[in-house]
């Protein structure tokens, strides 16, 4: 039985994604709270919570701030944004500061429901029309920029981690990934593994929020034994 709380300070709202978590997590334990200090007493009165569902316009905490506040208090506690907020750049701010996924409110039900599940399987999730929009364009370096001041390019990956990478960024689950690229989970598996390694990054979020943000800086490299096996078969 999964054990999750709401913190919006909107009664509507809550009674709606209440409706609706309880419709597709039957067994549910669904709390509710309108503040971040009603939150943070939830956490402390409460053990095995599985996730924190958290609105970035709670009256005692606005935008990310909240966030912070969570991570630094309750560093293990699974905290996923709710917001009505969809500008690209706050869902890769959101993810750099630990969120473990980020729900936009105008998400269809079944959507959301499928976004929950992914991240209670300890999967990140992040809205794939807002991954997909193109990033700022970069603002050119004025001439004589000292180039040790620029970020060193990143490592070269396969057109198959390239693949994999740019479904992951979008927030793509593992079967999600294996299914699109018609290949198996474990497939997916060694890529990500691959990829991590070659990123030195430890999680799906640090890559996602890497490519997203440095999409220029990923580089093609030759193919590798996984995806030689892969074009064999």
């Amino acid at each position: 039985m999964y054990s999750l709380l709401v913190a919006d300070d909107h009664p509507l709202f809550r009674d709606a994604l209440h409706a609706v978590i309880s419709s597709g997590f039957t067994d549910a334990q669904l709390l509710e709270t309108d503040s971040l200090a009603g939150a943070m007493a939830h956490i402390e009165a409460l053990e095995g919570l599985d996730l924190l569902l958290l609105d970035l316009s709670l009256p005692d905490a606005d935008g990310l701030e909240g966030l912070k506040t969570l991570r630094e208090t309750f560093p293990g506690l699974p905290v996923a944004i709710v917001s009505a907020h969809q500008e690209r750049q706050l869902v890769l701010d959101a993810i750099t500061l630990g969120a473990v996924g980020y729900i936009p409110k105008s998400t269809p039900r079944e959507q959301l429901l499928s976004a929950l599940q992914q991240i209670l399987q300890g999967q990140l999730y992040l809205p794939a029309d807002i991954m997909r929009r193109p990033p700022p364009r970069a603002i050119p370096a004025a001439a004589g920029e000292d180039s040790e001041d620029k970020p060193s390019r990143l490592p070269r990956l396969t057109d198959k981690q390239l693949d994999v990478l740019g479904c992951m960024s979008q927030g793509m689950s593992n079967k999600q990934i294996a299914r699109d690229l018609n290949v198996t989970p474990e497939t997916i598996k060694s890529h990500m593994k691959s990829i991590f390694a070659k990123l030195k990054v430890d999680n799906r979020a640090q890559a996602a929020v890497m490519v997203q943000r440095r999409p220029d800086d990923i580089r093609r490299d030759a193919p590798s034994r996984v995806d030689d096996v892969q074009q064999r078969g």
